[in-house]
């Protein structure tokens, strides 16, 4: 299927020509914390919603290893979401990402329905390929085959989320009736390529509403950039297709410290945040979820301010 389903109110909200919209990546916690605080992060998640961010962000860590530099105990992706679609009500959820290659597609695209039905049509299916030789070997796949697994599962879940609807059975008996996906969600849930999933870009123009990477230094993004407007163009002529990055972001309690570069983001006052994420807008990025810092400032503090004069430059009403 291609992504027809583009043109969604949701996906227009996360993912406009010639805008930027901002989201946040859940759980908000200090770095080294590894037990999540379910009934904070709801909080959390309430706040975020009510001050207008445009997206929340929801991880898949299926497991824990001691050489995995993430320790957090992620949530399962699919509760979690569930949990939040009916804590907030404006917000789009999105996975960030499911790992398409460890999971049944047919099992993805009943909890992608579900959640879409839950949240009224705030769901964007947000899927990636995982990395981990490791995890791969824990369930039974091989890392190997990793780019295969992610093009055949992203065919099944888009068909079986598509419209018409269509399930693929992994094997068909002669006497197999015609399978339906219920509940069927208010409209086909929007599929968004994270990573590439060793694909070419060319395949994610055709295949997703848009592409979500992680923040690259300014000049290596807009080379990026410029290759994934090629790809559009050549793949998909006259159609809308997203382009976002994932920003690691430490804010100053000085609104104006200059923007210093971090691992994956950057330390800056409001100020040079705005600047920052106006040059973005201004190469062509759609979207930016912000993965926030806790170490000096609590999270309340942080959306507040992001709410009260950042988040205005750039979402209209």
């Amino acid at each position: 299927m291609s992504a027809g389903g583009a043109g969604q109110a949701i996906a227009r909200r996360v993912l406009t020509p010639d805008r930027l919209s901002i989201g946040l990546t859940l759980p908000l916690m200090p770095s080294g914390q590894a037990m999540v605080d379910a009934i904070e992060q709801r909080r959390l998640a309430r706040l975020a919603d009510d001050a207008g961010f445009r997206a929340l962000w929801i991880r898949d860590v299926p497991l824990n290893s001691r050489d995995y530099p993430d320790p957090i105990g992620h949530l399962d992706p699919w509760s979690w979401l569930g949990a939040l679609a009916v804590e907030t009500s404006r917000t789009a959820l999105i996975s960030g990402a499911i790992v398409l290659t460890l999971r049944h597609p047919l099992h993805i695209a009943k909890a992608a329905a579900s959640v879409s039905t839950l949240s009224e049509g705030r769901f964007i299916l947000g899927l990636g390929s995982g990395d981990r030789p490791p995890e791969f070997a824990a369930f039974g796949e091989n890392v190997a085959e990793r780019r295969r697994l992610f093009a055949d599962h992203w065919q099944v879940v888009a068909k079986a989320l598509g419209s018409p609807q269509r399930v693929v059975p992994d094997r068909r008996e002669a006497d197999s009736p015609e399978f339906q996906l219920r509940p069927q969600p208010p409209e086909p849930v929007p599929l968004l390529a994270v990573g590439s999933g060793g694909q070419s870009v060319n395949w994610i123009a055709r295949n997703a509403i848009g592409w979500m990477t992680y923040h690259r230094e300014p000049a290596q993004q807009l080379d990026r950039y410029r290759m994934w407007r090629t790809a559009v163009e050549q793949s998909v002529p006259g159609k809308f297709r997203g382009f976002g990055e994932a920003m690691r972001l430490d804010l100053d309690a000085d609104p104006g410290a200059p923007a210093t570069p971090i691992d994956l983001g950057y330390r800056a006052g409001r100020d040079a945040l705005v600047e920052v994420l106006d040059a973005l807008r201004g190469m062509g990025v759609h979207h930016v979820s912000l993965n926030l810092r806790l170490e000096e400032r609590p999270a309340d503090a942080i959306i507040e301010e992001l709410a009260t004069h950042v988040l205005p430059h750039f979402h209209q009403s």
